[in-house]
């Protein structure tokens, strides 16, 4: 090893330890913290939600009562203070990601509102126009600006509505000025789902260093760690499930009005990687790893675990909310989890009410709740509204003491749970979300109605009248797909009682259901039932149980996910039943690097399982699969474009050899593995380099120039083309289970792969290939798969029912094999299985 390699393996534990843990830092305690809202003075009943019917239009022009109307607005504009969260994510990822920047449109971006649809497949929001240069309202900055012949934003009424006073808000700035306070709804930013909040941090000092245009174009200036931002961007659950509507799309998707717009579809046409890598459309942005690994995030999906992160890189689709009551009916029949300790901390309905259907949800008396499984592992499952809450803080609410549980995107310290007992006594902000979520639950159990092909302009044209192909549809659905995907269904032959098969008895019960759907019996009761000419009303088209990953076969990295386990983040939040799931067994990745089979035992404690998502409307929500990867995207929202990438989609899950392979292992593997598209690297602008560092950045760079460039900027790597992206982004940096002794063996592993990567990365010659910089790693293959979360690679795999697929034995484990085989469909019985999957 060389002078400088050597150096650099010593320093470089150092530099990475100061520069992403924070090692030195102390922290408030956990669970003494108290929101700015608290702090402020502002009580819960200080923030009633918004009774104005501003989306009247939206959703089909449904009619709601005053409090469903409330539960629309809070879902759409209600953040809940999270904009202090958003505005630390800045800094979380060394100015990566700037939502500032994303709701600009200064002409050095190349983005703008002009092309937010088609770039971002963000929604602009009606009223809004571009912005025609620097708002002197809103410090120069250059944000849409709403349309004079619409009528004001009635959420933006300060006085209605008045905002937090903390900080500098209310005081004056210098000059004659005064820091806006604005409402607790914030101003509307021209993008629905974002909204726009004055900095408290923002005070006189910093208004006389604010630079409006060096913020756009100066990355000395906008890359300062240091630098305060005039304002914060806050987030509302619309921003992520608001979108087209399926049944009446806009003429131009980038100026929609609000009978266009579905609170529930889902932002299905999201590009997050562009969102969270404010420059991923210029070279520089693209060699950001961080920007590699988010663009494993296909449009319409994204990591949700990305910030409280579990160290596996987890993209999911940011799902359609369709039929709630029978969902909720569907609960009530099949969906009884025991809670325990803090889990029963979660409001119910019960508490909101004495009487009525709602209140057979959850049984104090026993501490029972029948509850709809809400992530796509079913880890939430502590009732609907304990659902609807978590992802409040899941979005940043009471993030000052949320953050205090984990190190943010980099992980490596101890998670702990945020506690709802803590939230309850500590966040204004939370006390006011528990009272308004039963309103949101209200207003989906209204409105979020299914969208049929029928009802969309021209969607006849795409329905087949042949009745022979329609009924043949219906007996391959019964024989094949109801089992998982029908919420009617005949009397279960066998004992599935929630005491005999609720948590550690959960896989053998459900093994006797597979086979008892396999029978001729069951099979003549479901066609019965399919066939009847009212299936499809009151279907939710799931029973919305977990199936194991050994049937499924899809990539297991969403049921390994572990925020929900005993003791994690969201320990509160998912139910006793769910963590004393039993372990799946052993289900079969594929090497990276070679493609050949390897086996994976799979853990206990929740993990293992994927629930069962729902087929209505399922015309309208390609690509598949739960991240997406199963089919093409085309950003138009409309009829014809939706039926294109539905039949594209449709035919790679019923004909998997159809699917995309890997760029680099072909057919060795049964599908694509997400890797770099080009060189990248983690950079660390120098602006974000501690203060303690900076002093020595010119001897950094001298002694270590591939860590340290000439302007003092770090950066680790680099990182190959074509390197398997989750090879890095699943590493377990710490051990999570066991006891002293497990821990230092990880410890000691950690410490033998860090030795390794030092002497074949750091070795290797500074104008290495890409090609040959592989061959590195693939060296380090071994140590890295050995500490991987989640060593399973191709993700566009599994579900393979109905498909020849499916009894291919070779290779897989005696846990997969054991579900026997199943019947294979012919081309014909596919062709009509998908007309019948057109009328869902």
């Amino acid at each position: 090893m060389n002078k400088n390699c050597w150096a650099t393996a010593r320093l470089l534990p150092l530099v990475i330890c100061t520069l992403m843990a924070g090692c030195s830092q102390k922290e408030p305690e956990a669970g003494t913290v108290l929101d700015e809202a608290r702090i402020a003075g502002r009580a819960a009943a200080s923030f009633p939600h918004a009774d104005e019917d501003y989306f009247k239009d939206m959703d089909g022009g449904v009619a709601l009562s005053p409090d469903e109307i409330k539960g629309r607005n809070m879902w759409l504009v209600w953040s809940g203070g999270n904009d202090r969260f958003w505005n630390k994510m800045t800094d979380y990822t060394y100015g990566a990601f700037d939502l500032l920047k994303i709701i600009s449109s200064h002409p050095t971006q190349g983005y703008s509102r002009a092309n937010r649809w088609e770039y971002f497949g963000l929604v602009n929001e009606p009223c809004f126009n571009k912005a025609a240069g620097p708002d002197p309202n809103r410090r120069g900055l250059w944000l849409d600006v709403r349309d004079k012949g619409c009528a004001p934003d009635p959420f933006e009424n300060e006085t209605k509505y008045p905002g937090v006073v903390i900080g500098s808000r209310g005081k004056p700035l210098g000059n004659g000025q005064t820091q806006q306070v604005g409402s607790y709804y914030g101003y509307g930013t021209g993008i629905a789902g974002l909204r726009l909040f004055p900095n408290p941090d923002f005070d006189e000092k910093a208004a006389k260093e604010w630079d409006a245009e060096k913020y756009y174009t100066d990355p000395k200036y906008y890359n300062r760690a240091d630098l305060v931002r005039p304002y914060r961007v806050g987030m509302s659950c619309g921003f992520c499930h608001l979108g087209p509507s399926p049944v009446k799309p806009p003429a131009d998707p980038g100026n929609p009005k609000w009978e266009n717009l579905s609170s529930s579809v889902g932002a299905q046409y999201m590009w997050v990687d562009r969102l969270f890598i404010h420059n991923s459309n210029k070279p520089e942005g693209r060699k950001n790893f961080m920007f590699q690994l988010a663009h494993t995030f296909r449009p319409g999906s994204m990591d949700t675990s990305l910030v409280s992160t579990d160290s596996i890189n987890n993209p999911r689709t940011m799902n359609a909310v369709y039929d709630f009551p029978d969902r909720m009916g569907l609960a009530l029949r099949l969906g009884e989890e025991k809670l325990a300790g803090g889990e029963r901390d979660n409001k119910q309905f019960n508490d909101f009410l004495t009487s009525g259907p709602l209140t057979a949800f959850y049984s104090k008396a026993d501490q029972t709740v029948k509850t709809p499984h809400v992530l796509k592992d079913g880890a939430d499952s502590v009732g609907l509204l304990g659902a609807l809450n978590r992802v409040y803080l899941n979005i940043g609410l009471f993030s000052e003491e949320w953050l205090l549980h984990f190190n943010p995107v980099v992980g490596g310290k101890a998670i702990s749970p945020i506690k709802i007992a803590d939230a309850q006594k500590n966040s204004s902000y939370w006390q006011a979300t528990e009272l308004g979520t039963p309103n949101t639950a209200l207003f989906f159990l209204k409105a979020a109605r299914p969208d049929h092909l029928k009802d969309a302009p021209g969607g006849d044209k795409y329905l087949s009248a042949d009745a022979a192909t329609l009924d043949k549809g219906k007996v391959v659905f019964a024989d094949t797909c109801a089992r998982c995907h029908s919420s009617k269904a005949p009397p279960v032959e066998v004992d599935v009682t929630p005491a005999k098969c609720a948590g550690p008895g959960y896989l053998d019960c459900f093994k006797k259901y597979w086979a008892w759907t396999q029978t001729d019996g069951y099979k003549a009761k479901m066609r019965a039932i399919v066939q009847a000419p009212d299936f499809l009303e009151n279907n939710y088209l799931s029973t919305e149980v977990r199936i194991p990953a050994t049937l499924l076969r899809t990539n297991a990295c969403s049921p390994l996910a572990t925020n929900a386990l005993a003791g994690n983040i969201w320990d509160n939040f998912s139910s006793s039943t769910y963590k004393s799931l039993p372990s799946i067994g052993t289900v079969t990745v594929a090497d990276p690097f070679t493609g050949e089979p390897r086996p994976y035992v799979m853990p206990a404690g929740g993990r293992g399982y994927t629930r069962v998502p729902s087929l209505i409307s399922i015309w309208s929500t390609a690509p598949f699969l739960l991240n997406n990867s199963v089919g093409p995207f085309d950003i138009n929202p409309s009829i014809e474009a939706r039926m294109k990438v539905f039949d594209a989609s449709i035919e790679q899950m019923l004909w998997p050899e159809k699917r995309e392979r890997d760029s680099e292992l072909g057919n060795k593997v049964n599908g694509t593995i997400d890797r770099t598209t080009e060189r990248s690297s983690v950079t660390i602008p120098v602006g974000f380099v501690p203060d303690s560092l900076q002093p020595l950045q010119g001897t950094l760079h001298r002694w270590l120039p591939g860590l340290v460039s000439s302007g003092g900027d770090v950066e680790l790597g680099p990182i190959p083309k074509g390197m398997p992206i989750n090879l890095l982004a699943n590493l377990r940096l710490r051990a999570e289970e066991g006891g002293l002794g497990d821990k230092a063996a990880h410890a000691a592993k950690l410490g033998e792969l860090a030795i390794k990567m030092k002497g074949d990365l750091l070795s290797a010659p500074a104008n290495a290939t890409d090609e040959q910089l592989r061959k590195h790693f693939s060296d380090l293959r071994e140590p890295l798969l050995a500490l991987s979360k989640c060593p399973d690679f191709v993700v566009n795999r599994g579900h393979y029912f109905g498909t020849a697929e499916f009894n291919k034995q070779a290779g897989l484990s005696a846990d997969e094999r054991s579900f026997g085989e199943e019947p294979v469909l012919s081309d014909d019985d596919k062709r009509a299985l998908i007309t019948f999957l057109k009328t869902f």
